[in-house]
């Protein structure tokens, strides 16, 4: 150790060994603390952490079986289970040091000690405890981040009958492993879903990694979803774990799945079926524990039908679903909804806004909604930063002639393809080209509208 840091903790009762091991060490640490009584370590350690403690494996009262030593390290390690304890012992042997190992033990000294030996093993044992306390650190602020990051979905919420079935659905589910498929329309919520069954799970601890499927290109769908290994191709200048691998012992959540093509499917399932990937460019598999949650706004089982979807993936992925009700069927939490939005951006924006007419919540609930509880948390954001009342008034919510605005479409054709692209272009010119603007009145998403304009040549 070039200079001094980390803390000791010695405890011997031969004061002669606690004297020559501060005399060593004092050059190497910042602090040593050295003590003859083990008793007083559950006060010792409940007011002051030790990078490493240095333990006496025989104590007089048990001279030479190690036992009193392993009944301390199982103390210590019940108030600190990251607790990097080295055992010292004149009677050490190699069972003892197996079993000081299996017990939690970091290592083991046997006294008479050389010195060169004694300090890299407390100089090693304080960089364990530092790579411990990084961890717990970094444990620590991804649970801050996913709180952080949910927060958003804490806006999930409903008093109308069919909210609550889904409500029950969640809290039936959450807790298992079942994979999930969440079908409804744009702007319902399906992500709000997907993390609340993570945050109710035996797996809320650990990771929750959504893929929104639809912005990602056949090309770039296996180095995406199953990493690569180095010099894979000619970008790859180290290996890179894909989705499905940093999603491993956590939840997957698989967004917008109807949009995959058949290759793409088949890759998928056989990754479920197998619970294994392999890395582009590797030939090594590797074993994968997800919890899968799936989603789509797209009629899944009408494409099983017309072959446009794989049965044998809507089997795996579909071991329950759930189906949220697009906002115009559940109209009686508009107000609910909007009052809660209500709350939350008068905060944001600092607006002393204290209500909701009773004329303005007539027209929010008129509406159709076609973006559904996201397109009225945007009206609601747009009318609080525009309002200049205390009160949000009708004329504050720019939305009564947006269905209006489309006129009637006329179909002279009854082919499918033809009749979405042209309701596309007519939207699109109705929102002078604004592409987020036509996305929000199609209920689409801006990738799932930018993917369609591209099919269609727009």
């Amino acid at each position: 150790m070039n200079e001094k840091y980390g803390k000791v903790l010695a405890i011997d009762d031969n004061e002669d060994i606690l004297f020559a091991l501060k005399l060593l060490l004092k050059n190497y640490v910042e602090v040593i603390r050295t003590e003859t009584n083990p008793d007083i370590i559950p006060d010792i350690l409940s007011k002051e952490q030790f990078d490493v403690i240095l333990l006496d494996m025989n104590f007089t009262k048990d001279a030479i079986s190690g036992q009193e030593g392993f009944s301390w390290l199982e103390k210590i390690l019940s108030i600190d289970n990251d607790a990097v304890v080295v055992f010292i012992t004149a009677y050490g042997d190699a069972e003892k040091a197996v079993k000081a190992i299996k017990s939690g033990a970091t290592d083991f000294i046997l006294k008479p000690w050389q010195n060169e030996k004694l300090i890299a093993t407390v100089s090693s044992a304080i960089r364990l405890r530092q790579s411990k306390n990084q961890t717990s650190d970094l444990k620590k602020k991804q649970v801050e981040i996913s709180a952080i990051q949910d927060q958003p979905f804490h806006e999930f919420i409903g008093n109308s009958p069919e909210m609550q079935q889904v409500f029950s659905t969640i809290r039936k589910v959450a807790k298992t492993d079942a994979n999930v498929l969440i079908l409804g329309e744009n702007g319902t919520g399906k992500e709000l879903v997907a993390r609340a069954l993570h945050r109710n799970s035996l797996r809320k601890e650990e990771v929750f990694i959504s893929v929104d499927l639809g912005s990602i290109t056949e090309s770039l769908f296996e180095s995406e979803l199953f990493g690569y290994a180095k010099g894979a191709f000619t970008d790859a200048k180290a290996d890179k774990p894909g989705r499905f691998e940093v999603a491993s012992g956590g939840t997957l959540f698989l967004d917008e799945i109807g949009n995959l093509s058949i290759p793409m499917q088949s890759k998928i399932l056989t990754t479920i079926e197998r619970r294994e990937i392999i890395r582009v460019g590797s030939n090594n598999s590797k074993p994968i524990d997800v919890r899968l949650i799936c989603a789509t706004n797209n009629n899944i089982h009408d494409m099983v039908k017309n072959d446009m979807f794989r049965q044998d993936l809507l089997y795996r992925i579909n071991t329950v679903e759930i189906h949220l009700p697009p906002l115009r069927e559940r109209t009686g939490d508009i107000p609910l909804l909007a009052n809660h939005f209500l709350s939350i951006y008068s905060k944001k924006y600092r607006k002393n806004i204290k209500g909701i007419s009773s004329e303005t919540l007539k027209k929010l609930t008129q509406y159709q909604w076609p973006g559904n509880v996201r397109e009225l948390q945007h009206a609601l954001e747009r009318a609080i930063i525009m309002s200049d009342s205390d009160t949000l008034q009708p004329d504050d919510f720019i939305i009564s002639s947006k269905t209006d605005k489309i006129g009637e479409i006329e179909i002279d054709t009854f082919n499918l393809d033809d009749i979405e692209k042209n309701i596309i272009v007519k939207v699109l010119k109705q929102n002078q080209g604004n592409v987020t603007q036509a996305a929000n009145m199609l209920g689409l998403t801006r990738t799932s509208l930018y993917r369609r304009m591209e099919k269609y040549g727009l």
